[in-house]
C-alpha cells in the first residue's frame, strides 16, 4: 500500500462530498482514482 494502510470508506466519501458540491461545478468527464496512490506504483509487467 503507498500509503501504507488501506482506505476507509471516509477516504471516498470526501471525494463524493466534492464533487455533490457547488465546488465542483466545472468539473466534468474525470476519472479520478481514489486509491491511496497504488496506481502510481510501478508493477512488474
Amino acid at each position: 500500500h503507498a500509503l501504507g494502510r488501506l482506505g476507509e470508506p471516509e477516504d471516498v466519501a470526501g471525494l463524493a462530498a466534492f464533487l455533490l458540491s457547488t465546488e465542483a461545478d466545472w468539473i466534468t468527464g474525470q476519472v479520478m482514482g481514489v486509491d491511496g496512490g497504488r496506481s502510481s506504483l510501478r508493477t512488474k509487467g
